[in-house]
Parts: structure tokens; sequence; C-alpha cells
């Protein structure tokens, strides 16, 4: 999809932009626009009156300009011929925005927000689609069938592929879909509403923590929860109204230093740095994978760009956004801590449990979580590393020990072990290659559980 981008404006507010692909705001609202208003006024009241408090009413860029389609756009379709007799599309993509705000949509479609998307392949999907769902949600666009947990879960904060019927209507398997990383018809990726909420699109809702929480929340990433209790986010309940959140440039340390909000620290312009939608470029680990890893390498392996800004580049990015409010002093000893943090989790629970994991696979039912041990697994690093490791990251020290290590530690001695020694009991009296795997188990297991980190557990010093 390609919309005409006939009218323009400056939209100073949002984090600094200026329009890239057209040189100058309209002189007025276009006659198509106004039509549209007159009906939807009538309709649909709250979207004109959300329009008509945003920037984009007061430079003249209204419903047309932006839902414009041209006749061939794989989702035009002739909203109500009998008046407006135009091309319009529901959707209105990253590559439509970009018409405006081509540096921002460069920026975003560079980071991993964009590629959000790709859990439609990952193991999260399958537990989705097929562990927790089924196929009983049938569409056109899904004759055989679809998981309503996958597309009313999943798919409505990374994305969905979204599929266009005949019509030009959207398959409502797929729509409504504001997924951060939504793969559009038009093969662009994203979706800019997911943070700029129609139609108003306020830059002090969209700077606001909460707007972060829709995805960032739960119990395999609760960075809305971590944030809550972590002294930042209790400064900026107490002085949110301080905050500044509508001013232009916002720079943090100038426009406001009663604390950052989560724009600030991955997004926000500094007294040195300009603000950026990429939001991986102040991350020195990535915390998502079972094994920690320098963002880098997930960069380089989703084919971004960033994949040739190092961490440590990274990570005095960050430490120039500390800076504002903290010492050098303060600021190097608290990445000593978060290191350290990191390398407890690598070394002493994950590192040995995809050891583990990996011996412990001909033992195991085939089929993918038909195990408890998928599970108990699945749940070590995807919910209480995670936790530990975001909390630390973020400064929240309760999450970090008591939903954190803490539960991490329980599961790994009271669930994770005895599985894998119920397993190795059970092989080695199946005899064969059963009991040859369930050895090779069991003498790696001796091996971890009498190393420094593990054994207390067996009562040695």
């Amino acid at each position: 999809m390609f919309k005409k981008a006939i009218l323009a404006f400056l939209l100073m507010g949002a984090w600094g932009l200026a329009p890239a692909s057209v040189s100058s705001p309209p002189s007025e609202i276009s006659d198509e626009t106004k039509k549209c208003v007159k009906c939807h006024q009538k309709n649909n009241p709250g979207i004109v009156q959300q329009w008509g408090k945003s920037k984009h009413y007061g430079a003249n860029v209204g419903c047309y300009e932006c839902h414009q389609a041209d006749p061939d756009d794989v989702d035009a379709y002739i909203h109500d011929d009998k008046k407006v007799k135009k091309h319009i599309s529901i959707l209105v993509t990253p590559k439509d925005c970009s018409n405006c705000h081509e540096k921002a949509v460069n920026e975003v479609t560079g980071s991993r927000h964009a590629k959000a998307g790709h859990i439609l392949d990952s193991l999260d999907n399958l537990l989705a689609e097929v562990v927790e769902g089924n196929r009983g949600f049938v569409t056109d666009g899904f004759p055989k069938g679809n998981s309503s947990a996958a597309v009313n879960g999943c798919w409505q904060c990374h994305g969905s592929k979204v599929k266009v019927l005949e019509d030009g209507q959207l398959d409502p398997a797929t729509w409504p879909n504001t997924g951060i990383g939504r793969i559009n018809p038009d093969g662009s990726e994203g979706a800019c509403s997911a943070c700029h909420s129609r139609h108003q699109f306020s830059i002090a809702q969209a700077r606001r923590p909460d707007n972060c929480a829709k995805c960032h929340m739960g119990p395999d990433h609760p960075q809305k929860e971590i944030y809550e209790e972590s002294k930042h986010g209790i400064a900026y309940k107490a002085f949110k109204d301080d905050m500044n959140l509508d001013s232009p440039k916002w720079i943090v340390g100038v426009d406001y230093d009663q604390a950052p909000t989560c724009v600030t620290c991955h997004m926000g312009a500094t007294r040195n740095q300009e603000s950026s939608h990429n939001v991986g470029l102040r991350i020195s680990w990535t915390n998502r994978p079972p094994v920690s890893q320098r963002p880098e390498v997930l960069d380089a392996k989703m084919g971004l760009e960033s994949a040739d800004v190092g961490w440590e580049e990274r990570r005095d990015n960050m430490k120039d956004v500390c800076t504002a409010c903290h010492t050098e002093n303060y600021i190097e000893n608290f990445y000593v801590q978060y290191d350290g943090a990191i390398e407890l989790y690598n070394e002493k629970y994950a590192k040995p449990g995809i050891a583990l994991m990996k011996l412990a696979k001909p033992l195991m039912n085939p089929v993918k979580f038909a195990s408890k041990l998928d599970f108990v697994w699945f749940e070590l690093w995807h919910h209480e590393g995670r936790r530990a490791r975001m909390a630390v990251s973020m400064q929240g020290p309760d999450i970090a020990h008591w939903e954190g290590t803490y539960d991490l530690a329980k599961n790994f001695y009271t669930e994770f072990v005895p599985e894998l020694q119920e397993l190795i009991h059970h092989g080695k009296e199946q005899g064969g290659k059963k009991k040859k795997a369930a050895k090779a188990l069991e003498k790696k297991l001796n091996t971890i559980l009498n190393s420094k980190n593990h054994r207390w557990f067996l009562g040695k010093k």
C-alpha cells in the first residue's frame, strides 16, 4: 500500500520530528476530509473529537490524508461509494506515516519493535496456537481455523500478519490489531498506533509508562510492575504533574528532572543525544533469551543495521541518560551490580539448564510441551529468569529477588532437578539407548550439582 501524500505538517511535538517526504503543511482542511468528518461526526463522534485535539488537526491533516489509497493497493476499497466515491484503506501503516515522518519510521523499522510480529514462528506461538488453543476460530482468511488464544493474546502485542479479503475489508482474525510488529499488506512492519493511540496521537500519553504497559507487563516481562516498584516509578507517581510531558523537545535534565519514564531511558532526548524510535540503542544486555546475550548478536540474526552498534556504545548511550541525575560513580557501580546478576543467572542456571535439557531430550516425549519438564524449564528461563534479570536492570529489588532469583532457585531444585532424576531412573530401567542416554544425563547432572554453584544442595561446602 502506498498513499499519495499530498499534505504534510510539522509534528515537532512528538520527538522533534520534521516531515521528510513532503515539504510544507496544507493551507486548509481538504474537501475529502470535510466529507469524512461530516459523516463520522454523526456516527462516531469520539473519533472526530480526538482528531480535533490533535496536532494533525492543527496542521490541516485529516481522515483522507492518512486513509487515502491508490486503486491498486491490495487493501483499497471504495468507502461509501454513493457519497464519497474515494478509495481508502482501513490500515494506516508505517509506510503511510513515513510520507511525513520518514525519520521516525526509519528508526522504528530498524528496531526490534518492528520485528515483534515474527513471534508467529516462535515457541510462544506454539503454546498459544496448539497447547493453549485449537483451530476453532474459523474466518474467511483462515478457512482451516486458527487459535483464538493467539489472536486475542500474542498477536495483539506482537502483531499479526494482516489478511485482506476480496472487498478490501480486513479478516477479523487479524484486525483489529495494533501490535508493535504488525505485518502489513504493503510489506511494512509495525504499527505507529501501538504507541501513538488514534486519533489524538497525544505525545503526553506516548511518554507515560502506562502506554508501554499494554505489552510490557506480566509474568514473563513485568517491566510495568518493576518500574512501579523502583525509585524511578515512585518519583514519577509523586511528581507526574510536573513532568512537562507535552513539551516539544522534552530533554531530560532540562525540561524535566523529577523522574525518567520508559521513553526517557530508551528513546528520549538528552543534552547530547537526539530522540530515537529505535528502542534497542541503549540496551547492553538482551535478557529475553534463555541465556542473556549482547544485543548486537541478536540484531545480526534479525538482519538489523544496528548490529553494527556494539554493546559498549549502547551502554554509553544509556549512561548519558543517567548523568542527567546521577554521578559517574553511582552509574558505574550500578552496572557492576547489573553485570554481576547477569553472570549469576547465566552461569548458575541458564547454561547448566540448557546442557541438561539437551541430554534429557532422548528420554522425553518428543512432542513439545507434552512433558512436565518442558514447562518447568520454559518457566525457569522465560518467567523466573527473565523477571530476575529485567528487575535488576530497572532497579526493582523485590521482583529481582522474590519473584526472580527465589522462584528461580526454588523451581530449579524442587522441580527441575527432580524431573531430571525421574527421567534418569526410568531411562535406566528401559535399557538400550534409553539407558545410555540416562547415564549421560546422570553424569552431567552429578557434575553440575557438585560444582561450586550447586554443591550446597548435596550438603557440601
